[in-house]
Parts: C-alpha cells; structure tokens; sequence
C-alpha cells in the first residue's frame, strides 16, 4: 500500500514538472516567435495600418511665355511668303517659339482675303491660312489693339476674328462690339491664370476705329475702362498682362502718355505692361516691383531700312500663380524683309542693354 502511495505520487510529480516544463518551453517559443517575426519587415507590413506621412506643401506651377514685338505679314512679308511658303518668317526662330508655353505678340495685320499690297502702301492685308500658321508656331494670344487691324473696315476683322478663332488663337483688344473690344482674354495654362488686355493710342488713328456699340473696332487707350478691366481680372486672381500701341515712332525712349498709362495699370494691379508701335526697341522699368516694357521693336516686318528697325527683342518670362519669376531677354535680326533670327554675344547684349534695366 505505502509502495504504491509513493509511486502514485512520484507520477503526479512527474506529470507536474513534465506540464510545467513543455509549457515553458512552448510558452518561450511562441514569446520567441513573436518578437522576432513582428520585427521581420513582411510580418510587420501585413499586419500594421499604413503610416500617413504629413503633406508636404505643393510647389507652384510654372509656365513661360515669349513675348514679341510687331508682326506684320503684308507688302513684302506677303511676297517673300508668297515666294518661299507661308512659314518662312518663322523659321528661323521656330524652335525658339516652340520652347515656351504659349507666345504672345501684336499682329498688325488683318488676316481677310483681297487685292494684293504693294511695297511701300500704308495699309495691310495678309492672307486668312496665316492664322493657322501662327498657332503652329505656338501663337496663343494675340493684341489686335493697332493702327493696322481695321485697315480693310469692319469685314476685315470681323474676318480676322474668325480666322484667328478656327484656329485656337485668342486676342484682346478688338472685338465685334466695345464690350468685347474691352474685355480681357482670358488664358490657362498650367493652372496658371492670365487675362490680356491690349489698348491702342487714339491719336494714331481714325476715331471710327474704335468698337463701339455693335460696330466691330479696337480698344482705345481709355484709363478708366483700363483701370476698371484690371481690378476685375485681379479680383478674379488672374495675372494681368497689360499691351499698349503708343510712342513716337523711330525714338529710343518712352513718351508721356506710355509713361502715364503704364504705370496708371501697374497701380490698377497689373503684372507686366508690353509696349509696341515705336518700331526700335525702348527703354523698360521696373516700377512697383512690376516690368514695364515700353517697345519690343519690330519682330516680323519688311523695315530693311535702318539697323533699328531690323532689330528687336522677344522675352521669354516664367511666371507662376504669384507673378512674374523670370526674364530671359533675346534679340533678334530681321533678314530678307521677312525673317527674325536670334542674335548672340556682342550684337545681342547691345540692344539688351537698351533695356536700361
């Protein structure tokens, strides 16, 4: 009986250390186990929630533009197109014009079929398929605001905006009535915002060139309608480019109504002021932390008459939704009556520096 007591008690013991002992080691393992596998990167990513890292800020987009002086596509521009096809005044900087976003510049001519105009007439014409020309060559918006636009009366630009419309090409300052004559055009890129104005000097040209009514004309230089086209656009957070057609012709410098209505648009709100007509390039400012740029020159024009003619300058600006970020000036030279090129070194930085910046 005392045997058997003791043998029974023995295997309870045994039975106890024996389950003490596996648990233990079971239990270790599994300790083991976890902690080795939750640092294991697998069983970590199938098992966590994302980490949500903090947004960092968005940068601002950016967009270039080039802008370019007077481009008249007449007289004998329209021979020598007529002569080597219709891209031939562009061929030279069209890798240049396709390198930004979107060009700008001042087509002092009315695109609307017709006579033929001979060298040395005052009044212009060009061919309507040069609109589609212009776009190829990144032309997006255009300042119609000229002494030149309305030479062929209200059928040549109302055949001017329909052109220009086929081919994707929005313009500012002439209208089929005032009220889009004064209106902004209104222009995207990139999230970028821009609304164009463009604005002719009216002692340079008959009154009836003027939109008025339903009568299809130009914008006139009128500050107060300026002014009021401004703080709207700017109200709207759009950047404001501002295009005027003033100056004396053949001067180096400014004259007092460019001055005047420039800075009246820069204290309006606007962001940058192109000036053209002058035919030279002129002077430009920095006024209120705004460029103004009072002439380009000519661009595409058959002016082979003088060094200052053939001459002008393009601007390639980077902007973003704040404004203007950078100017890359670049100066171009008027070959064959028809065709800019760019200039480089010496010859360039010269008509650069006229810029007085």
């Amino acid at each position: 009986m005392k045997v058997r007591y003791i043998i029974l008690s023995l295997t309870v013991i045994i039975a106890v250390v024996g389950v003490g002992l596996a648990y233990y080691v079971i239990n270790d393992s599994l300790v083991r186990f976890q902690w080795q596998d939750i640092l294991s990167q697998d069983f970590f990513s199938s098992f966590s929630q994302p980490v949500v890292q903090p947004k960092q800020p968005k940068a601002p987009e950016e967009v270039s533009g080039i802008f370019t002086g007077d481009i008249m596509l007449s007289r004998v521009v329209a021979q020598k197109i007529k002569e080597h096809g219709p891209a031939y005044p562009f061929l030279q900087v069209g890798d240049y014009l396709k390198s930004a976003d979107f060009v700008f510049g001042n087509l002092e001519t009315p695109l609307t079929p017709g006579r033929e105009i001979e060298s040395g007439e005052m009044v212009f014409r060009a061919e309507p398929d040069l609109a589609q020309v212009l776009s190829d060559y990144n032309f997006q918006v255009l300042s119609l605001a000229n002494n030149h636009t309305p030479n062929f009366g209200e059928q040549g630009l109302l055949d001017t905006f329909n052109y220009l419309e086929q081919a994707g090409i929005k313009y500012a300052g002439a209208g089929r009535n005032n009220t889009q004559a004064y209106a902004p055009a209104y222009f995207e890129k990139q999230g970028v915002k821009f609304a164009f104005l463009a604005y002719t000097y009216p002692g340079i040209v008959p009154q009836n060139y003027e939109a008025a009514g339903s009568r299809a004309g130009t914008a006139f230089m009128n500050t107060a309608m300026m002014v009021a086209a401004v703080k709207e656009a700017k109200n709207q957070d759009y950047l404001v480019v501002v295009s005027m057609h003033a100056g004396d012709e053949y001067t180096a410098t400014p004259n007092r109504q460019q001055v005047d209505f420039a800075h009246t648009a820069v204290k309006a709100g606007a962001d940058l002021v192109i000036g053209h007509h002058p035919h030279w390039v002129q002077s430009a400012e920095i006024y209120q932390g705004k460029y103004i740029f009072y002439s380009l020159g000519n661009f595409v024009f058959d002016q082979m008459w003088s060094q200052a003619t053939r001459e002008g300058l393009a601007l390639k600006i980077t902007f973003d939704s704040a404004g203007v970020k950078k100017i890359e000036p670049r100066a171009v030279l008027i070959s064959d009556y028809a065709q800019p090129s760019l200039l480089e070194g010496a010859a360039e930085a010269e008509i650069v520096q006229r810029l007085r910046l």
